[in-house]
């Protein structure tokens, strides 16, 4: 048989999630009286390792889908997705252009290099673009010196007819946890851009989850948001587990136990011993290590649910397996289910905490080795 381990995605639950920012855009429009932004869903790194299969069933009632790289947006494309697709980063030579234009891309520019290879293009039809200011993220973006120039420079191409439209984009560095910051950042981009044409874009998961916050933003065009973390049911607040925000775990991390030992007091369990018995007890030996993507820094007390009950982590993760503690799962056995993450377990956030690092690495560094189900 296959080894014992497997990550389930769940489509309903990436739809449960896009439909949960949807109601909550739509109740600040309704306080505000406007109208609802849309929705690009991102998709990027595989669709945070869930796949862009499933991710193009999930968000179907999306707007548009965003994403950086240019063999996934032609997936997309071939799986019958038609309506916008949104190139984060943009394109990389000239080369690409040639995809954008056979495959109705969306375009992010955020570097004169771009601009300037956009001036010697040959389209069947022009393309649809963002321009981006960088209002404090210090990625990518013009500066906000050279993004009056650099908007003036795509109107130029839009009247030339290589762009269909031009419009604003950015990204705000703190929305998860620094309101005042991120206050300041849209004062910026409403100052260089309000009374400019086209579609505007700056949301990403944390503010399109922050009630009104983008309804402070000035244009008079259509306005989109970009959430991302959030739809795989991963929260991207620190202080807010996804069930507090309404949100469904889309992948599911499960094993079963391989072994179960009784062990005495003072003995060690796995490499190094970094975990010590302090009384005689029960482990068990789970078919997941950090070859399959599960952190190897989590240590000693990382939640982790063994036949539907909450246990803890012990002892070092190894390459291939990890060891649980089975004092309170008498009954566990060879063969108990196990729930790493998602439905029936802890959030990934939980374990990503334990583990010093964020949802968004777990979620993406699954491994190829795990084998994957999807459901309805």
């Amino acid at each position: 048989m296959p080894r014992p381990i497997s990550a389930t995605i769940s489509v309903s639950s990436l739809s449960h999630n896009l439909q949960r920012v949807a109601n909550g855009l739509q109740q600040s429009c309704n306080a505000a009286k406007s109208v609802r932004p849309n929705i690009w869903a991102v998709i990027k790194a595989n669709a945070y390792g869930h796949g862009i299969e499933q991710a193009v069933h999930g968000f179907a009632q999306a707007d548009g889908l965003a994403m950086l790289d240019l063999d996934e947006a032609v997936r997309c494309r071939q799986l019958g997705w038609t309506k916008p697709i949104l190139l984060l980063e943009g394109f990389f030579e000239p080369a690409d252009i040639a995809v954008l234009d056979e495959y109705r891309l969306t375009i992010s520019l955020h570097c004169q290099e771009q601009l300037d290879m956009l001036d010697q293009a040959r389209l069947a039809r022009p393309l649809d673009a963002f321009v981006k200011l960088n209002v404090g993220m210090n990625r990518l973006g013009f500066s906000e010196q050279a993004f009056p120039d650099a908007y003036r420079h795509a109107r130029q191409l839009q009247q030339q007819g290589i762009l269909a439209s031009a419009g604003k984009m950015s990204h705000f560095a703190r929305a998860d946890d620094d309101p005042v910051t991120t206050a300041e950042q849209l004062q910026v981009f409403n100052r260089l851009t309000q009374s400019l044409p086209g579609p505007s874009s700056v949301c990403n998961s944390a503010a399109s989850l922050t009630p009104g916050l983008w309804t402070n933003v000035t244009c008079d065009g259509e306005q989109w948001v970009r959430p991302g973390i959030c739809l795989y049911g991963s929260s991207p607040f620190e202080d807010r587990l996804p069930d507090a925000l309404g949100l469904r775990p889309a992948m599911t991390l499960a094993a079963q136990l391989i072994s179960v030992r009784d062990i005495p007091r003072g003995a060690g369990v796995g490499y190094g011993h970094v975990f010590t018995a302090s009384d005689a007890m029960r482990i068990g030996i789970v078919a997941c290590g950090y070859a399959d993507g599960y952190p190897r820094h989590a240590g000693t007390g990382t939640p982790i649910c063994v036949d539907g009950v909450r246990t803890r982590l012990v002892g070092r993760v190894s390459m291939d397996m990890l060891a649980v503690d089975l004092t309170s799962v008498p009954q566990a056995r060879v063969g108990s289910s196990v729930v790493l993450w998602g439905d029936g377990g802890p959030s990934v956030d939980e374990v990503a905490q334990a583990a010093g690092t964020i949802g968004y690495e777990l979620l993406c560094a699954v491994a190829p080795r795990v084998s994957r189900a999807t459901v309805a």
